[in-house]
């Protein structure tokens, strides 16, 4: 989870890699409108993302029990990681995070995207970080992505989160 820009594909990919399971796309859940929005510089609101929160939940709810997942997705509001528990109760958020300095570099270095870096400061607007009592880790952005990796799975498996295999 984290705003857009900070690696969550990248990592994502790297951490389902590590962990040998499968990998979602979270932006590949959004309606077209959703992705037309963005692209024309209009932040969404929660009544758009509800339904995007969905079908991810219903991705995750899909898995075969104890197989484990990990999709990325923005989930910036803990009502947004709440509905997505409501579908995954064992989910485990990793919250990405980073200067907004940086984060906007990488933004616009960007060429295959559509979420345009005009849209990051509503995303650090409605931004609210993982809770003490929520599972999961933050893990800063600064080093690459296989470090950043790294350290999310040190702090997974630190926090009890990882399962042996």
């Amino acid at each position: 989870m984290g705003v857009t820009g900070t690696g969550k594909t990248t990592v994502g990919r790297l951490l389902a890699d590590a962990l040998g399971v499968p990998y979602a796309e979270g932006d590949a859940f959004h309606p077209a409108a959703n992705v037309a929005k963005m692209s024309a510089g209009i932040p969404l609101d929660d009544d758009d993302r509800w339904p995007w929160l969905d079908a991810i939940g219903d991705w995750l709810r899909g898995r075969p029990p104890g197989q484990g997942a990990v999709v990325s997705s923005s989930a910036l509001k803990r009502a947004y990681r709440d509905r997505l528990r409501s579908a995954a109760p064992d989910a485990v958020f990793v919250h990405l995070t980073g200067e907004r300095a940086l984060i906007e570099r990488r933004m616009s270095a960007r060429a295959d995207h559509f979420m345009p870096p005009s849209l990051l400061d509503s995303q650090f607007a409605v931004l609210e970080p993982l809770e003490a009592d929520e599972a999961g880790v933050t893990i800063d952005v600064s080093g690459s992505p296989r470090t950043t990796t790294a350290q999310a799975l040190t702090s997974l498996a630190t926090g009890g989160w990882l399962r042996r295999r």
